[in-house]
């Protein structure tokens, strides 16, 4: 299925100039027409055989750009799905400006942790996809009723933490990767608390188990973790109660923090603290886009043959898999 993409705009509200902007990139499923447009302006059709599409919202890492997940986004376009990425470079703290996921910093604190969602640039995404469905390439061809939010580090706690159809009905499943609920003891947490998911929806979680990323902030919250994959493995164990059967834990053997991104760029966020992936690194994001679209696939879009390939991952043998559990 060919892939294109194009690119998008928008300004946040109640955010002062110039941290205001937010500039997205949105991956479709197209259908090469050559007609006049598309061969001068490179506009081309997206594949409405296809549709409606389902929409994911990639949340980056802190200072992780956007394009490190282009290959995600093509892999899960290619399989009939809407794809948008951003980027959103902002001041979270007083005199700290980065590249950011969107982090909500008052929705943190014990008082408001779960009164709502953490994603702070969602309203403004969602906005975004609302205009894009009135008009241009994707107009009438997005199921905004089904929209999943994942992500990477950061980005990935606020996906799975604002996952919740009370905070926006549209959102139907969560992802992440190398993400984790353990609370920051600088805000007001004991040591070594794990805080709660609204465990409402689909939920999928990957890890590695060369993580030195998350191995080595473990200060921020009051403890030291055993493994790298402690703090995934709690907030799969701890912060969702289960029992529909629809909530995935994933540990890749080998994997580390920046696995999920290609191509690796060393000069941002915190690779220097990562351990070394022990494991082909395009083995390990084959996986990662396969599990990913199986789990969409079964539990978004019904697929019963991606249920039964989830299901025989659960129990098949594979050297790159430390451990599968569901709940």
């Amino acid at each position: 299925m060919n892939v294109r993409a194009f690119f998008h705009a928008a300004t946040v509200e109640d955010i002062s100039s110039p941290y205001n902007s937010i500039h997205l990139k949105v991956f479709y499923p197209a259908q090469i027409s050559g007609s006049e447009p598309e061969g001068n302006l490179g506009f081309v059709p997206a594949n409405s055989q296809e549709s409606k599409f389902p929409v994911v919202i990639l949340f980056n890492g802190i200072n992780c750009g956007p394009e490190i997940y282009q290959w995600l986004a093509i892999k899960l376009a290619q399989r009939g799905l809407v794809v948008v990425t951003f980027s959103w470079i902002a001041e979270n703290l007083p005199g700290v400006v980065a590249l950011t996921p969107g982090i909500d910093l008052k929705m943190l604190p014990p008082i408001m942790y779960g009164k709502g969602p953490t994603a702070s640039a969602f309203p403004t995404l969602l906005r975004v996809l609302e205009s894009l469905q009135q008009q241009g390439i994707l107009a009438g061809l997005l199921d905004l009723d089904k929209i999943i939010l994942g992500g990477h580090s950061a980005g990935g706690r606020v996906a799975i933490e604002s996952a919740e159809p009370r905070f926006c009905s549209q959102v139907v499943a969560a992802f992440a990767y190398g993400a984790h609920t353990a609370a920051n003891v600088n805000l007001g947490y004991e040591a070594s608390t794990i805080l709660p998911l609204p465990d409402s929806l689909p939920l999928l979680m990957i890890g590695g188990t060369c993580d030195g990323v998350i191995a080595k902030s473990s200060h921020s919250y009051g403890v030291t973790w055993e493994q790298p994959t402690t703090p995934i493995i709690r907030t799969f164990q701890e912060a969702i109660a289960g029992g529909r059967e629809d909530s995935y834990l994933l540990l890749l053997e080998g994997a580390n923090h920046f696995s999920i991104t290609h191509p690796f760029d060393s000069t941002t966020s915190r690779p220097f603290l990562d351990f070394p992936a022990t494991q082909p690194e395009e083995q390990l994001r084959n996986l990662i886009a396969e599990t990913i679209g199986l789990f969409i696939d079964a539990h978004v879009r019904y697929q019963t043959i991606a249920l039964e390939a989830l299901n025989q991952m659960l129990v098949s043998k594979n050297d790159l898999i430390a451990l599968f559990d569901r709940k």
